[in-house]
Protein backbone atom coordinates (compact mmCIF):
# COMPACT_ATOMS: atom_id res chain seq x y z
CA UNK A 1 0.00 0.00 0.00
CA UNK A 2 1.57 3.45 -0.81
CA UNK A 3 1.89 6.51 1.45
CA UNK A 4 -0.80 8.18 -0.27
CA UNK A 5 -3.52 5.32 -0.26
CA UNK A 6 -2.40 4.90 3.90
CA UNK A 7 -3.06 8.40 4.18
CA UNK A 8 -6.29 8.24 2.66
CA UNK A 9 -7.54 5.74 4.72
CA UNK A 10 -6.25 6.90 8.09
CA UNK A 11 -8.04 10.21 7.02
CA UNK A 12 -11.61 8.68 6.16
CA UNK A 13 -10.95 6.82 9.43
CA UNK A 14 -10.62 10.21 11.46
CA UNK A 15 -12.95 12.06 9.81
CA UNK A 16 -16.17 9.53 8.82
CA UNK A 17 -17.28 8.09 5.44
CA UNK A 18 -18.74 11.64 4.26
CA UNK A 19 -15.00 12.80 3.87
CA UNK A 20 -14.38 10.34 1.35
CA UNK A 21 -17.35 10.67 -1.19
CA UNK A 22 -15.06 10.89 -4.18
CA UNK A 23 -14.15 7.05 -3.94
CA UNK A 24 -17.53 6.31 -3.40
CA UNK A 25 -17.97 4.15 -6.87
CA UNK A 26 -18.86 0.97 -7.44
CA UNK A 27 -16.38 1.17 -10.32
CA UNK A 28 -13.54 2.17 -8.44
CA UNK A 29 -14.69 -0.90 -6.20
CA UNK A 30 -14.88 -3.69 -9.55
CA UNK A 31 -11.87 -1.89 -10.41
CA UNK A 32 -9.29 -3.00 -7.50
CA UNK A 33 -11.38 -6.21 -7.46
CA UNK A 34 -9.39 -9.78 -9.31
CA UNK A 35 -11.83 -11.53 -11.18
CA UNK A 36 -10.61 -15.31 -11.74
CA UNK A 37 -11.40 -17.16 -14.98
CA UNK A 38 -15.14 -18.26 -15.37
CA UNK A 39 -14.01 -21.63 -16.61
CA UNK A 40 -12.41 -23.06 -13.07
CA UNK A 41 -14.20 -23.24 -10.13
CA UNK A 42 -12.89 -19.97 -7.53
CA UNK A 43 -11.00 -22.12 -4.91
CA UNK A 44 -7.32 -21.28 -4.21
CA UNK A 45 -6.45 -24.39 -3.11
CA UNK A 46 -7.98 -26.99 -5.58
CA UNK A 47 -9.26 -29.70 -2.86
CA UNK A 48 -11.25 -26.96 -1.07
CA UNK A 49 -15.13 -28.35 -1.28
CA UNK A 50 -16.96 -25.72 -2.74
CA UNK A 51 -21.01 -25.80 -0.90
CA UNK A 52 -23.61 -24.47 -2.63
CA UNK A 53 -26.56 -23.53 -1.22
CA UNK A 54 -30.04 -23.88 -2.67
CA UNK A 55 -33.26 -22.48 -2.08
CA UNK A 56 -36.34 -22.87 -3.82
CA UNK A 57 -39.86 -21.26 -3.55
CA UNK A 58 -43.12 -23.09 -5.60
CA UNK A 59 -45.37 -20.48 -7.20
CA UNK A 60 -47.36 -22.23 -9.29
CA UNK A 61 -48.49 -25.58 -10.48
CA UNK A 62 -48.80 -24.63 -14.54
CA UNK A 63 -50.29 -28.13 -15.50
CA UNK A 64 -50.21 -31.51 -14.52
CA UNK A 65 -50.10 -33.45 -17.55
CA UNK A 66 -51.57 -36.80 -16.98
CA UNK A 67 -51.15 -38.39 -20.44
CA UNK A 68 -47.93 -37.22 -21.10
CA UNK A 69 -46.99 -37.62 -16.97
CA UNK A 70 -45.19 -34.27 -16.55
CA UNK A 71 -45.68 -31.59 -14.37
CA UNK A 72 -45.27 -27.80 -14.87
CA UNK A 73 -44.21 -25.53 -12.25
CA UNK A 74 -42.94 -22.10 -11.67
CA UNK A 75 -40.41 -21.74 -8.71
CA UNK A 76 -38.24 -19.29 -7.56
CA UNK A 77 -34.35 -20.67 -7.11
CA UNK A 78 -31.87 -19.35 -5.66
CA UNK A 79 -28.04 -21.05 -4.97
CA UNK A 80 -25.50 -19.05 -2.97
CA UNK A 81 -22.04 -19.71 -3.22
CA UNK A 82 -18.55 -18.60 -2.25
CA UNK A 83 -15.68 -16.98 -4.77
CA UNK A 84 -12.84 -17.05 -2.98
CA UNK A 85 -11.08 -14.23 -4.87
CA UNK A 86 -13.50 -11.98 -5.15
CA UNK A 87 -13.74 -10.06 -1.71
CA UNK A 88 -13.19 -6.48 -0.46
CA UNK A 89 -13.49 -4.64 2.69
CA UNK A 90 -17.00 -2.43 2.81
CA UNK A 91 -14.92 0.12 4.96
CA UNK A 92 -12.24 0.57 2.18
CA UNK A 93 -15.06 1.48 0.01
CA UNK A 94 -17.74 3.68 1.48
CA UNK A 95 -19.53 0.46 3.28
CA UNK A 96 -20.39 -0.98 -0.30
CA UNK A 97 -21.05 -4.65 1.25
CA UNK A 98 -23.11 -5.93 -1.99
CA UNK A 99 -22.83 -5.36 -5.37
CA UNK A 100 -24.81 -6.19 -8.64
CA UNK A 101 -22.44 -7.77 -11.79
CA UNK A 102 -23.16 -9.93 -15.11
CA UNK A 103 -23.53 -13.79 -14.89
CA UNK A 104 -21.17 -14.12 -17.72
CA UNK A 105 -18.58 -12.94 -15.90
CA UNK A 106 -18.30 -15.49 -13.18
CA UNK A 107 -17.74 -19.26 -12.78
CA UNK A 108 -20.82 -21.20 -11.90
CA UNK A 109 -21.80 -24.14 -10.80
CA UNK A 110 -23.24 -26.09 -13.32
CA UNK A 111 -26.82 -27.29 -11.66
CA UNK A 112 -28.43 -29.91 -13.60
CA UNK A 113 -32.41 -30.91 -12.97
CA UNK A 114 -32.59 -34.71 -12.98
CA UNK A 115 -36.34 -34.93 -13.85
CA UNK A 116 -36.39 -32.08 -16.59
CA UNK A 117 -37.65 -33.32 -19.82
CA UNK A 118 -37.99 -29.90 -21.81
CA UNK A 119 -34.71 -29.22 -23.31
CA UNK A 120 -35.79 -25.75 -24.22
CA UNK A 121 -35.47 -23.17 -21.81
CA UNK A 122 -38.51 -21.12 -21.33
CA UNK A 123 -37.74 -19.20 -17.74
CA UNK A 124 -37.17 -15.63 -17.75
CA UNK A 125 -33.44 -14.96 -17.95
CA UNK A 126 -31.78 -12.71 -14.91
CA UNK A 127 -28.23 -12.03 -15.76
CA UNK A 128 -26.76 -10.90 -12.67
CA UNK A 129 -25.41 -12.16 -9.46
CA UNK A 130 -25.32 -10.25 -6.07
CA UNK A 131 -22.04 -10.55 -4.93
CA UNK A 132 -21.11 -10.00 -1.02
CA UNK A 133 -18.15 -8.73 0.32
CA UNK A 134 -17.21 -12.08 1.57
CA UNK A 135 -16.96 -13.90 -1.81
CA UNK A 136 -20.48 -14.97 -1.35
CA UNK A 137 -22.01 -15.01 -4.99
CA UNK A 138 -26.12 -15.20 -5.10
CA UNK A 139 -27.95 -16.67 -8.37
CA UNK A 140 -31.54 -15.71 -8.00
CA UNK A 141 -33.64 -16.44 -11.28
CA UNK A 142 -37.30 -17.73 -11.70
CA UNK A 143 -37.12 -20.94 -13.47
CA UNK A 144 -40.35 -22.74 -15.35
CA UNK A 145 -39.82 -26.29 -15.05
CA UNK A 146 -41.01 -28.94 -16.94
CA UNK A 147 -40.81 -32.30 -15.50
CA UNK A 148 -41.34 -36.21 -15.42
CA UNK A 149 -43.26 -37.20 -12.96
CA UNK A 150 -44.79 -40.77 -12.12
CA UNK A 151 -47.93 -40.44 -11.56
CA UNK A 152 -50.74 -43.07 -9.53
CA UNK A 153 -53.82 -42.70 -10.71
CA UNK A 154 -55.43 -46.19 -8.60
CA UNK A 155 -57.49 -43.63 -6.29
CA UNK A 156 -58.48 -41.50 -9.66
CA UNK A 157 -60.10 -38.19 -9.19
CA UNK A 158 -59.37 -38.28 -5.63
CA UNK A 159 -55.71 -38.98 -5.96
CA UNK A 160 -52.80 -37.77 -4.05
CA UNK A 161 -49.65 -37.10 -6.40
CA UNK A 162 -45.75 -36.67 -5.48
CA UNK A 163 -43.63 -35.54 -7.84
CA UNK A 164 -39.81 -34.94 -7.61
CA UNK A 165 -37.26 -31.95 -8.73
CA UNK A 166 -34.04 -33.06 -7.70
CA UNK A 167 -31.41 -30.35 -8.65
CA UNK A 168 -27.46 -31.51 -8.64
CA UNK A 169 -23.58 -30.87 -10.32
CA UNK A 170 -23.67 -32.94 -13.52
CA UNK A 171 -20.13 -32.70 -14.04
CA UNK A 172 -18.40 -31.92 -10.59
CA UNK A 173 -18.60 -34.85 -7.86
CA UNK A 174 -19.36 -34.56 -4.30
CA UNK A 175 -15.76 -34.06 -3.37
CA UNK A 176 -16.02 -30.35 -5.66
CA UNK A 177 -19.42 -29.51 -4.98
CA UNK A 178 -21.92 -30.35 -2.11
CA UNK A 179 -25.20 -29.16 -2.59
CA UNK A 180 -27.18 -28.20 0.95
CA UNK A 181 -30.67 -26.53 1.05
CA UNK A 182 -30.85 -23.53 2.75
CA UNK A 183 -34.32 -24.05 4.32
CA UNK A 184 -35.69 -27.17 5.73
CA UNK A 185 -38.68 -28.95 5.04
CA UNK A 186 -41.15 -26.91 7.21
CA UNK A 187 -39.31 -23.58 5.92
CA UNK A 188 -39.74 -24.47 2.62
CA UNK A 189 -43.60 -25.21 2.79
CA UNK A 190 -44.38 -22.08 5.04
CA UNK A 191 -43.06 -20.12 2.57
CA UNK A 192 -44.28 -21.47 -0.38
CA UNK A 193 -47.91 -21.16 1.24
CA UNK A 194 -47.43 -17.35 1.48
CA UNK A 195 -47.01 -16.99 -2.30
CA UNK A 196 -48.59 -19.68 -3.68
CA UNK A 197 -51.14 -19.51 -6.77
CA UNK A 198 -53.59 -22.23 -7.12
CA UNK A 199 -54.75 -23.27 -10.79
CA UNK A 200 -57.90 -24.42 -9.20
CA UNK A 201 -57.20 -27.90 -10.20
CA UNK A 202 -54.60 -29.40 -7.32
CA UNK A 203 -54.24 -28.01 -3.80
CA UNK A 204 -50.52 -28.60 -2.32
CA UNK A 205 -50.28 -30.29 0.45
CA UNK A 206 -46.29 -30.60 1.47
CA UNK A 207 -43.12 -30.06 0.60
CA UNK A 208 -40.27 -32.25 1.92
CA UNK A 209 -36.29 -31.26 1.38
CA UNK A 210 -33.72 -34.23 1.69
CA UNK A 211 -30.44 -34.73 0.60
CA UNK A 212 -29.57 -37.44 -1.55
CA UNK A 213 -26.11 -39.02 -2.89
CA UNK A 214 -26.15 -40.14 -6.47
CA UNK A 215 -23.72 -42.51 -7.64
CA UNK A 216 -23.19 -43.28 -11.96
CA UNK A 217 -20.35 -44.93 -13.20
CA UNK A 218 -18.90 -44.75 -10.05
CA UNK A 219 -18.69 -41.47 -9.18
CA UNK A 220 -20.66 -40.30 -6.34
CA UNK A 221 -22.92 -36.66 -7.05
CA UNK A 222 -24.50 -34.80 -4.34
CA UNK A 223 -28.09 -33.85 -4.93
CA UNK A 224 -31.06 -31.89 -3.12
CA UNK A 225 -34.39 -33.10 -3.93
CA UNK A 226 -37.83 -31.37 -3.29
CA UNK A 227 -41.07 -33.69 -3.54
CA UNK A 228 -44.34 -31.93 -3.66
CA UNK A 229 -47.13 -33.52 -2.58
CA UNK A 230 -50.15 -32.40 -4.59
CA UNK A 231 -53.91 -33.56 -4.40
CA UNK A 232 -56.69 -33.47 -6.93
CA UNK A 233 -59.70 -31.48 -6.64
CA UNK A 234 -62.37 -33.53 -7.70
CA UNK A 235 -65.17 -31.34 -8.11
CA UNK A 236 -65.34 -30.94 -11.88
CA UNK A 237 -64.85 -35.00 -12.61
CA UNK A 238 -67.66 -35.70 -9.77
CA UNK A 239 -70.07 -33.35 -11.59
CA UNK A 240 -68.57 -34.85 -15.03
CA UNK A 241 -67.66 -38.32 -14.86
CA UNK A 242 -69.28 -39.67 -11.38
CA UNK A 243 -72.70 -38.74 -10.95
CA UNK A 244 -73.96 -39.38 -14.43
CA UNK A 245 -71.93 -42.92 -14.68
CA UNK A 246 -73.91 -42.90 -11.33
CA UNK A 247 -77.61 -42.06 -12.69
CA UNK A 248 -77.37 -44.28 -15.92
CA UNK A 249 -76.47 -47.29 -13.82
CA UNK A 250 -79.64 -46.29 -11.57
CA UNK A 251 -81.94 -45.66 -14.95
CA UNK A 252 -80.76 -49.07 -15.83
CA UNK A 253 -81.64 -51.54 -12.71
CA UNK A 254 -85.06 -48.97 -12.78
CA UNK A 255 -85.43 -50.54 -16.36
CA UNK A 256 -85.49 -53.87 -15.15
CA UNK A 257 -89.01 -53.11 -13.95
CA UNK A 258 -90.63 -52.48 -17.47
CA UNK A 259 -92.60 -54.79 -18.28
CA UNK A 260 -91.52 -57.65 -19.93
CA UNK A 261 -94.11 -58.45 -23.17
CA UNK A 262 -93.33 -54.74 -24.37
CA UNK A 263 -90.17 -53.88 -26.82
CA UNK A 264 -89.24 -50.55 -24.82
CA UNK A 265 -87.18 -52.40 -22.12
CA UNK A 266 -84.54 -53.23 -24.80
CA UNK A 267 -84.72 -50.31 -26.92
CA UNK A 268 -84.49 -48.05 -23.58
CA UNK A 269 -81.52 -50.73 -22.18
CA UNK A 270 -79.35 -49.84 -25.57
CA UNK A 271 -79.77 -46.24 -25.25
CA UNK A 272 -78.43 -46.44 -21.95
CA UNK A 273 -75.53 -48.33 -23.18
CA UNK A 274 -74.56 -45.95 -25.82
CA UNK A 275 -74.68 -43.35 -23.54
CA UNK A 276 -72.18 -44.75 -21.00
CA UNK A 277 -69.75 -45.48 -23.75
CA UNK A 278 -69.71 -41.84 -24.14
CA UNK A 279 -68.40 -41.82 -20.53
CA UNK A 280 -65.70 -44.41 -21.22
CA UNK A 281 -64.68 -41.99 -24.34
CA UNK A 282 -64.34 -39.39 -21.84
CA UNK A 283 -62.67 -40.85 -19.19
CA UNK A 284 -60.02 -42.72 -20.89
CA UNK A 285 -58.81 -39.11 -22.85
CA UNK A 286 -58.57 -38.11 -19.46
CA UNK A 287 -56.27 -40.88 -18.19
CA UNK A 288 -52.75 -41.22 -18.54
CA UNK A 289 -51.49 -44.77 -19.76
CA UNK A 290 -50.67 -46.83 -16.61
CA UNK A 291 -49.92 -50.18 -15.48
CA UNK A 292 -52.65 -50.16 -12.69
CA UNK A 293 -55.38 -48.78 -13.99
CA UNK A 294 -58.20 -46.42 -12.01
CA UNK A 295 -60.59 -47.47 -9.53
CA UNK A 296 -63.31 -45.18 -11.50
CA UNK A 297 -62.26 -47.13 -15.20
CA UNK A 298 -62.80 -50.75 -13.40
CA UNK A 299 -65.99 -49.86 -11.78
CA UNK A 300 -67.32 -48.14 -15.11
CA UNK A 301 -65.74 -51.23 -17.24
CA UNK A 302 -67.64 -53.53 -14.61
CA UNK A 303 -71.36 -51.79 -15.16
CA UNK A 304 -70.93 -51.46 -18.78
CA UNK A 305 -70.27 -55.33 -18.57
CA UNK A 306 -73.35 -56.07 -16.11
CA UNK A 307 -75.48 -53.37 -18.57
CA UNK A 308 -74.38 -55.92 -21.45
CA UNK A 309 -75.69 -58.93 -19.64
CA UNK A 310 -78.43 -57.26 -18.70
CA UNK A 311 -79.40 -56.85 -22.38
CA UNK A 312 -78.64 -60.66 -23.27
CA UNK A 313 -81.05 -61.50 -19.81
CA UNK A 314 -83.53 -59.28 -22.09
CA UNK A 315 -82.85 -60.76 -24.72
CA UNK A 316 -83.36 -64.55 -23.67
CA UNK A 317 -87.05 -63.38 -21.74
CA UNK A 318 -87.98 -62.08 -25.18
CA UNK A 319 -87.06 -65.21 -26.69
CA UNK A 320 -88.67 -67.03 -24.15
CA UNK A 321 -91.60 -65.00 -24.38
CA UNK A 322 -91.81 -65.98 -28.62
CA UNK A 323 -91.65 -69.72 -28.12
CA UNK A 324 -94.52 -69.88 -25.56
CA UNK A 325 -96.45 -68.92 -29.19
CA UNK A 326 -94.70 -70.65 -31.59
CA UNK A 327 -93.45 -74.28 -29.22
CA UNK A 328 -96.04 -76.21 -27.64
CA UNK A 329 -94.27 -77.52 -24.86
CA UNK A 330 -91.49 -76.34 -22.00
CA UNK A 331 -88.00 -78.51 -22.67
CA UNK A 332 -87.15 -80.25 -19.11
CA UNK A 333 -84.00 -79.01 -18.55
CA UNK A 334 -85.67 -76.00 -18.19
CA UNK A 335 -88.84 -77.18 -15.67
CA UNK A 336 -86.35 -78.87 -13.94
CA UNK A 337 -83.17 -75.95 -13.18
CA UNK A 338 -85.70 -72.66 -13.89
CA UNK A 339 -89.27 -74.02 -12.83
CA UNK A 340 -87.96 -76.29 -9.74
CA UNK A 341 -84.65 -75.25 -8.91
CA UNK A 342 -84.08 -71.38 -9.22
CA UNK A 343 -87.53 -70.68 -8.50
CA UNK A 344 -87.08 -71.77 -4.82
CA UNK A 345 -83.72 -70.16 -4.69
CA UNK A 346 -85.14 -66.69 -6.04
CA UNK A 347 -87.56 -66.91 -3.11
CA UNK A 348 -90.73 -67.55 -5.95
CA UNK A 349 -93.48 -68.79 -3.92
CA UNK A 350 -96.32 -71.26 -5.31
CA UNK A 351 -98.96 -69.46 -4.82
CA UNK A 352 -97.73 -66.64 -7.01
CA UNK A 353 -96.49 -69.57 -9.81
CA UNK A 354 -100.38 -70.74 -9.52
CA UNK A 355 -101.56 -67.52 -10.42
CA UNK A 356 -100.69 -68.21 -14.41
CA UNK A 357 -102.22 -71.92 -13.85
CA UNK A 358 -98.85 -73.43 -13.54
CA UNK A 359 -99.43 -77.22 -11.71
CA UNK A 360 -96.07 -77.88 -10.37
CA UNK A 361 -96.95 -81.42 -10.01
CA UNK A 362 -96.45 -82.38 -13.17
CA UNK A 363 -96.77 -86.27 -12.67
CA UNK A 364 -100.34 -86.05 -11.44
CA UNK A 365 -100.98 -84.04 -14.17
CA UNK A 366 -99.46 -86.87 -16.82
CA UNK A 367 -101.37 -89.62 -14.96
CA UNK A 368 -104.76 -87.16 -14.98
CA UNK A 369 -104.15 -86.94 -18.93
CA UNK A 370 -103.02 -90.70 -19.67
CA UNK A 371 -106.29 -91.92 -17.66
CA UNK A 372 -108.50 -89.45 -19.29
CA UNK A 373 -107.18 -90.54 -22.76
CA UNK A 374 -107.95 -93.99 -21.49
CA UNK A 375 -111.09 -93.24 -21.19
CA UNK A 376 -111.83 -91.36 -24.16
CA UNK A 377 -110.65 -94.36 -26.15
CA UNK A 378 -113.22 -96.81 -24.29
CA UNK A 379 -115.58 -94.76 -24.65
CA UNK A 380 -115.53 -94.64 -28.43
CA UNK A 381 -114.88 -98.80 -28.45
CA UNK A 382 -118.41 -99.23 -26.98
CA UNK A 383 -119.81 -96.46 -29.03
CA UNK A 384 -118.59 -98.68 -31.66
CA UNK A 385 -119.72 -101.80 -30.64
CA UNK A 386 -123.17 -100.95 -30.13
CA UNK A 387 -124.30 -100.70 -33.94
CA UNK A 388 -127.55 -102.25 -33.70
CA UNK A 389 -128.92 -99.84 -30.57
CA UNK A 390 -132.02 -98.20 -30.96
CA UNK A 391 -132.33 -94.52 -32.61
CA UNK A 392 -132.68 -92.68 -29.75
CA UNK A 393 -129.34 -94.40 -28.46
CA UNK A 394 -127.75 -93.38 -31.76
CA UNK A 395 -128.78 -90.19 -30.95
CA UNK A 396 -127.05 -90.22 -27.57
CA UNK A 397 -123.89 -91.77 -29.20
CA UNK A 398 -123.67 -89.23 -31.69
CA UNK A 399 -124.32 -86.66 -28.58
CA UNK A 400 -121.52 -87.72 -27.07
CA UNK A 401 -118.85 -88.05 -29.77
CA UNK A 402 -119.45 -84.38 -30.14
CA UNK A 403 -119.10 -83.90 -26.41
CA UNK A 404 -116.20 -85.78 -26.62
CA UNK A 405 -114.48 -83.63 -29.12
CA UNK A 406 -115.44 -80.63 -27.70
CA UNK A 407 -113.45 -81.82 -24.42
CA UNK A 408 -110.13 -83.31 -26.30
CA UNK A 409 -110.49 -79.75 -27.74
CA UNK A 410 -110.91 -77.79 -24.36
CA UNK A 411 -107.93 -80.67 -22.97
CA UNK A 412 -105.74 -79.72 -25.77
CA UNK A 413 -106.37 -75.45 -25.46
CA UNK A 414 -105.72 -75.82 -21.75
CA UNK A 415 -102.50 -77.79 -22.53
CA UNK A 416 -101.24 -75.04 -24.86
CA UNK A 417 -102.40 -72.74 -22.13
CA UNK A 418 -100.36 -74.12 -19.20
CA UNK A 419 -97.41 -74.48 -22.16
CA UNK A 420 -97.63 -70.43 -22.75
CA UNK A 421 -97.48 -70.36 -18.64
CA UNK A 422 -94.73 -72.36 -18.12
CA UNK A 423 -92.61 -69.94 -20.69
CA UNK A 424 -93.96 -66.86 -19.10
CA UNK A 425 -93.00 -68.39 -15.27
CA UNK A 426 -89.53 -69.46 -17.06
CA UNK A 427 -89.48 -65.88 -18.34
CA UNK A 428 -90.24 -64.42 -14.84
CA UNK A 429 -87.27 -66.46 -12.89
CA UNK A 430 -84.61 -65.21 -15.80
CA UNK A 431 -85.37 -61.91 -15.25
CA UNK A 432 -85.71 -61.77 -11.86
CA UNK A 433 -82.29 -63.82 -11.63
CA UNK A 434 -80.61 -60.75 -13.99
CA UNK A 435 -82.18 -58.31 -11.67
CA UNK A 436 -80.44 -60.04 -8.54
CA UNK A 437 -77.04 -60.75 -10.30
CA UNK A 438 -77.17 -56.79 -11.48
CA UNK A 439 -78.03 -55.48 -8.07
CA UNK A 440 -75.19 -57.88 -6.44
CA UNK A 441 -72.51 -56.99 -8.62
CA UNK A 442 -73.17 -52.84 -8.13
CA UNK A 443 -73.81 -52.88 -4.87
CA UNK A 444 -70.00 -55.14 -4.47
CA UNK A 445 -68.43 -52.90 -6.76
CA UNK A 446 -69.74 -49.44 -5.21
CA UNK A 447 -68.46 -50.85 -2.00
CA UNK A 448 -65.08 -51.12 -3.23
CA UNK A 449 -64.81 -47.71 -4.93
CA UNK A 450 -65.77 -46.05 -1.61
CA UNK A 451 -63.55 -48.20 0.31
CA UNK A 452 -60.37 -47.32 -1.99
CA UNK A 453 -61.54 -43.71 -2.22
CA UNK A 454 -62.05 -43.44 1.27
CA UNK A 455 -58.46 -44.97 2.48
Amino acid sequence: MSRHDLALLLTCTLFGANYCQDDCSINNLIQNLTFPSQYIRPVKNWTTTTTVDIGMTLYTIVKLDTSMQSLTTLVWFSMTWENEFVQWNPNQFCFINKIFMSSDTFWKPDLYIYERIEGEDKSPYVPYYSINYNGLMKDSVPLRIVSSCKLNIFKFPFDTQKCNLTFGSYIHPVQDIVMLANMNSSQVFQSTIDVFVSKGEWNLLDITVGNKTVISEGVSYSTIYYEITIKRVPVVYIITLIVPACFMVLLDIVSMFIQMESGERLDFKITIVLGFSVLLLILNTMLPNSEVPPILGIFCCVCMAIMVVSILGCVAVSYMLMLSESQPTVPSWIKSWILKFLYRVLCFKGKYFMKFGINLSLAETYVNKRAMQKRSLQTEKNLHRSKNDSMEAKLLKMLLQEVLKIHKKIVESKEMDDSKTEWHAAALVVDRLVLVMYLLIVVIIFVTVLIVWST
